[in-house]
């Protein structure tokens, strides 16, 4: 069955099939027997376990719980302390997602350690937007789950498919936006505002929404993917791989509706 998602190109558990009309080479000489009693038993217990729907849930909250409590740990710092440690952590935490992207490491140690980093970073970002708005992150934390359960409603009830060319447009919008933000970024060095997709203007908000809506999107693949994993009998590992992606995709949503939050504020 062909997959919808990019990511599942090499497939799980693809076997080699013998082509139609090629006979088994013929052999000659002593006839050979078989041993019975050698092969293995059709009742025997497989040493594989597959992943399910319990494996995607159960690593995700502990993925969820660590990130959590690494912010927690940050807001709690005296002084500016976390906020000097914040850029350092976003660009470890960059880094070991390329990582863990580009080389698919299902693994607790790297899902672990990435959303522990990278929430050190967001509680110490989270503490300077609710220092300026009081009570924004409340409401960022509110609107977050609002659409991962929204999208997953839209999901699971099939409002929205998940077709191959969905996912060329979601690929697609991802890659563009994260162009402009690129060209955003290097126009900083050229004017004040850049191109003025954060300055908090009507250009910043429209740009925001965007990202929110390219954001609930990535959520419909994320969901996607550990359907196809487990309809291809993935390892159960790999649940650790879908909790990575989450986060990443949920962490994405919660700072891009606090930015939107804050030019509303303003």
């Amino acid at each position: 069955m062909p997959s919808n998602n990019p990511v599942f190109g090499r497939g799980f558990g693809s076997a080699q099939q013998a082509s139609w009309g090629t006979a088994p080479a013929q052999q000659y000489g002593a006839p050979t027997y078989a041993d019975p009693y050698a092969a293995p038993s059709p009742y025997a217990a497989t040493t594989t376990r597959y992943m399910t729907m319990d494996d995607v849930v159960t690593k995700t909250g502990l993925s969820f719980l660590v990130t959590v409590i690494a912010a927690a740990a940050a807001w709690a710092m005296p002084g500016d302390a976390a906020l000097g440690l914040a850029l350092p952590a976003v660009l470890v935490a960059f880094v070991l997602g390329l990582v863990i992207a580009f080389k698919q490491i299902a693994n607790p140690a790297a899902t672990l350690a990435y959303g522990a980093i990278y929430g050190f970073a967001l509680g110490a970002i989270s503490e300077v937007f609710n220092t300026v708005y009081p009570g924004i992150v409340m409401q960022a934390l509110i609107g977050t789950f609002g659409v991962f359960a929204g999208m997953l409603v839209v999901y699971k009830t099939g409002a929205i498919r998940v077709t191959p060319k969905f996912t060329r447009w979601v690929i697609g919008a991802l890659v563009g936006a994260l162009v402009l933000s690129l060209a955003n970024f290097v126009a900083y060095f050229f004017m004040s505002d850049g191109l003025g997709l954060r300055s908090g203007g009507p250009v910043a908000i429209v740009f925001s929404l965007v990202m929110i809506g390219i954001a609930a999107f990535m959520l419909l693949l994320d969901f996607d993917m550990a359907d196809e994993a487990i309809r291809r009998g993935a390892p159960a590992k790999f649940a650790w791989y879908i909790a990575f992606g989450l986060l990443v995709t949920v962490v994405w949503l919660y700072m891009e509706i606090l930015r939107l939050l804050s030019y509303f504020r303003e």
